[in-house]
């Protein structure tokens, strides 16, 4: 490992928060040459490191998102047709796709949600990965330059839209299983991508509180990432603008927190809740029961019917 390596770390933690141990071992398997492959929930920094280390080490970056409609055509390449009829399959027709990029280049090809592509797809990966070369019909044989490696990330096999990676992916990868950072990190997290915002960070901690909370509850198949934090903290200050209130009133974090962690929350079925609910329970656990229209409610579903306050005396 040369000098650029060992004085990279501390430059991608000013950039990735509370990865130390995963930049380095990331840092290690590229410099040996090694594929990589990052497996962890959702917004655990995944992409934000690997460009991160990249960047630093002055390496090429091919971009790839993985999904269904990554055929091997879209990865690879394809001649242009309209110039294939006048000039026939000349190399310099050939449009290349990401793959081949990175390979002419000795470029990182880094292929996002990898296990969200088709088999065929990811054999083509698997047959590069192993030889370092490409057949192309028409083009011929493609070698990857010196520096290309894979570098992928993927969710867990649970999460929606996902498939199995095969054994012979793992095979020819180093893989680094990724978790979510602690609260201090997560809180960090949202101080530097809301700079620009005033943010009381006793109330931060606890709006971080919350969002983790969801993905230990019970009734809670998948909980938010700190993407989720970061939205109830960037929705409650313009909410309370709107409202002309401080960011603490309670009924402005509760209402920013429902809008922020409800669509990110994969509940378990047959648990017979809403995700509303479960947000709401949350958050009154960690700042209390404070909101006045929550109470205003309770009190309703307390009172005997007929007996709605403010409602004429019949």
């Amino acid at each position: 490992m040369g000098e650029r390596e060992q004085g990279l770390i501390p430059r991608v933690l000013g950039r990735v928060v509370g990865r130390a141990r995963e930049i380095e071992l990331v840092v290690a398997a590229l410099a040996a040459d090694c594929h990589v492959l990052l497996e962890g929930p959702p917004g655990t920094g995944k992409s934000t490191l690997l460009r991160a280390v990249a960047d630093e080490l002055g390496l090429g970056f091919e971009f790839v998102e993985g999904n269904a409609e990554l055929t091997p055509a879209r990865l690879i390449g394809h001649f242009d047709p309209a110039r294939v009829l006048t000039d026939g399959y000349d190399p310099d027709v050939f449009v290349d796709g990401p793959l081949v990029t990175a390979m002419r280049d000795g470029s990182l090809l880094y292929v996002e949600e990898i296990n969200r592509i088709p088999e065929e797809t990811l054999n083509v990966l698997i047959t590069v990965m192993s030889e370092r070369e490409l057949h192309v019909p028409r083009l011929g044989r493609l070698a990857a330059g010196d520096g290309f490696r894979l570098v992928a990330a993927m969710n867990p096999f649970d999460a929606i839209g996902t498939a199995r990676i095969s054994a012979a992916v793992y095979d020819r990868v180093c893989r680094l299983s990724v978790g979510y950072q602690d609260a201090p990190d997560e809180a960090t997290i949202v101080e530097r991508a809301l700079a620009d915002l005033v943010i009381d960070r006793a109330w931060l901690a606890k709006v971080v509180t919350v969002v983790r909370s969801t993905r230990t509850h019970p009734d809670v198949r998948i909980g938010s990432s700190v993407r989720g934090a970061l939205d109830a903290v960037a929705v409650a200050s313009s909410l309370a603008k709107l409202r002309n209130v401080s960011v603490a009133d309670p009924g402005v974090g509760l209402d920013a927190a429902l809008v922020a962690l409800g669509g990110r929350m994969r509940l378990r079925e047959g648990c017979g809740r809403s995700a509303e609910e479960i947000v709401t329970e949350l958050w009154q656990q960690v700042f209390g029961s404070t909101d006045s229209r929550a109470d205003a409610e309770q009190g309703k579903a307390d009172a005997p019917l007929g007996a709605n306050p403010g409602s004429p005396h019949r």
